[in-house]
């Protein structure tokens, strides 16, 4: 039996989005359609469908605006459609988060063999204790902070925090193993691929940086917590202020 797909369709031309919409509504997708993209950007993000076919130039808010607005917060995969030619705005698209663009004019089997590629790459997820809200294994949400592996994004209460790639793949480290001890030797060859030589403080600095950063900053920090003589833990529960 097929499995049905969610995917949202942004497209300003009326004809070309029903023309979409009605070839993969027959091919078992479950398609919300949308002319404009300022209403379209809410709904991708509360709703998070599997994927979302965008409009490269729409008449409110233009493509590329969008896809960087959602990244951050959606799990899904976005397929940009473009009339341009120029691979500027191509290399633009997937530097911000889009999974692949197809140039107008569209081919709707050329498109259906995409999305279904993108369907079939999406990773198997990974397990999390369950205090974590978690649908991609790119993206981790505990309480006000939000990671996005893919493009190396921290958010804490709505607010980007800017940290050094190092940094957020250590958070992310962390993170992903949220309520279990990570060993200074652990985490070392996990960020710098070497072994830790009882001497190196490049981890510890790290995660002074991460407190800083993230408000941990107290006599006693609850949300990266040092175990005496074993190492670090993440507190998936001390996000939500």
């Amino acid at each position: 039996m097929n499995t049905t797909h969610c995917l949202f369709i942004i497209e300003d031309d009326n004809k070309l989005r029903q023309i979409l919409s009605s070839y993969f509504r027959a091919q078992n997708f479950d398609v919300v359609e949308f002319a404009e993209g300022k209403s379209a950007v809410e709904a991708i993000i509360s709703q998070q469908p599997e994927l979302v076919m965008l409009d490269l130039m729409l008449p409110d808010i233009d493509g590329l605006t969008i896809c960087r607005q959602i990244r951050p917060k959606f799990l899904g995969k976005i397929l940009i459609l473009t009339s341009s030619g120029d691979d500027f705005d191509h290399v633009v698209a997937l530097e911000i988060g889009a999974d692949d663009f197809v140039t107008k004019p569209i081919k709707p089997r050329v498109l259906l063999a995409r999305l279904r590629a993108l369907v079939r790459n999406e990773s198997t997820h990974i397990h999390l204790p369950e205090s974590i809200y978690q649908s991609s294994e790119n993206t981790l949400i505990f309480g006000g902070l939000l990671l996005n592996n893919i493009r190396k994004w921290c958010e804490l209460s709505g607010k980007h925090i800017v940290m050094t790639d190092s940094e957020f793949d250590l958070l992310w480290l962390l993170g992903s193993s949220a309520d279990q001890v990570l060993s200074r030797d652990d985490l070392t060859r996990a960020i710098r691929g070497i072994e830790y030589d009882g001497l190196d403080r490049t981890i510890d600095n790290k995660v002074v940086s991460l407190r800083k950063k993230l408000g941990d900053t107290s006599s006693s920090p609850y949300r990266i917590i040092t175990v005496r003589g074993k190492g670090y833990v993440f507190v998936p529960d001390a996000w939500n202020d």
